[in-house]
């Protein structure tokens, strides 16, 4: 199996934190978003329920739909 470069968007706080983790710590975190993708895009119900997961737990930490908006329009 190859290996192919992509470029994702994450927060400034996880990109600081990926580019001062050891060389050891970022190939573990490559493997993790990389199975994780892996397992998202198998079917549309994966991605779904991992959509659906993703809302679950912004919602359980405070995440409302009006702080997102705003969130959003930063961008």
């Amino acid at each position: 199996m190859g290996l192919e470069q992509i470029t994702v968007s994450v927060n400034t706080d996880v990109a600081r934190a990926y580019r001062v983790a050891s060389e050891k710590e970022r190939y573990k975190l490559d493997l993790l978003v990389n199975l994780r993708l892996r397992d998202a895009t198998r079917t549309p119900s994966s991605l779904r329920q991992l959509l659906g997961e993703i809302s679950r737990n912004a919602q359980e930490r405070g995440l409302t739909p009006t702080i997102l908006q705003s969130i959003l329009d930063e961008s």
